[in-house]
This record gives structure tokens, sequence and C-alpha cells, in this order.
């Protein structure tokens, strides 16, 4: 009995002289690992395009349902993305997540990428709902938001090609 007393006291003396991993978290943000599956981004082409085209692939491959897409059509003078369609509506409830990536597995157009920001907090479960607005990546310039209005077949002249589903 006193044997297993001194280990156990031995374990105790032995983490007392470790450096603390306590973070002082609003002020020191921890890095994160680099293959982490935080918030997710819609991502854009250079142009200002939205890389997304509406197939709901990554609704379809979500195991816990969380992804709605609804398709609406491209025009001339209203363009979203390089395709014929785009994602009207695009909302991820983050309440239903599981952060396993299979959307962004899915995604034929590398459109949906799971970020590195972890910071999420709802006050409302109406506000774990993340609409298109919320989820789009930001534009360097004003002149390059969407929707666009272009010339026919102007827009597929700067959009790199999809990545081949047989990959």
């Amino acid at each position: 009995m006193l044997r297993e007393l001194a280990r156990g006291l031995g374990t105790t003396f032995k983490s007392m002289f470790e450096r603390p991993v306590t973070v002082q978290y609003p002020e020191e943000k921890r890095e994160v690992r680099p293959r982490f599956r935080g918030r997710h981004v819609l991502k854009r082409y250079d142009n200002g395009l939205e890389k997304c085209i509406g197939c709901s692939l990554c609704a379809a491959a979500c195991p816990s349902d969380a992804i709605f897409v609804e398709a609406s059509a491209n025009t001339d003078e209203k363009r979203f993305s390089p395709g014929e369609r785009y994602a009207s509506t695009y909302e991820i409830n983050m309440l239903r997540c599981i952060y396993c990536g299979f959307c962004e597995d899915a995604c034929p157009t590398e459109a949906i990428v799971l970020g590195d920001n972890y910071e999420l907090s709802f006050t409302d479960r109406r506000d774990a709902i993340y609409p298109k607005e919320m989820l789009l990546e930001s534009v360097a310039s004003a002149a390059q938001t969407t929707p666009q209005k272009t010339n026919a077949g102007e827009f597929t002249r700067s959009v790199p090609e999809m990545k081949d589903s047989t990959d």
C-alpha cells in the first residue's frame, strides 16, 4: 500500500514542475493544426464569381443533413458563378454539422472549404443557421461582387477547369 501511495505522489510531483498549458483565450489564440476543420467558407474565383454551381453534392454527402442548397439559373445580366446554375440559397445548420469534411470532398469545384475559425457561439437556434452571405469569402474589390453582368461566353475564359471526379 505504501508503494502505491509513493507512486501516486511521484506522479503528482512530476506534474508540479511541468509548464502549464493554460492560454489566456480572448487575448491569446492558439494556432490550429493544418488539417483542422472549423467554420465553413464558400470560395470565389479571382474574378469575383462564386465557385459554387449549385449542384447540391455537398448536401447529398452530408451525413447529418446540415446543408440545404437551392439552385437557380445564371443569366448574362446576372451572373453569380461560371456554370449554368448557381446556389441561390445555401444554408448550413452549424448545430447539426459534425465537421466531417464530406462536403469538402464531394464538391467538384472546391467551393466549400472547412476553414480554421473555431469561434462559433450562438444565443439563438436561428443564429446557428449560416446563410450564403455569412459563408461567402469576401472579395478584394467592390467591382468584383456578384451578380456580375457579362457578355455571352466571356465568363469561361478567366475560370480554371473543374477537378475531375475520377481522381
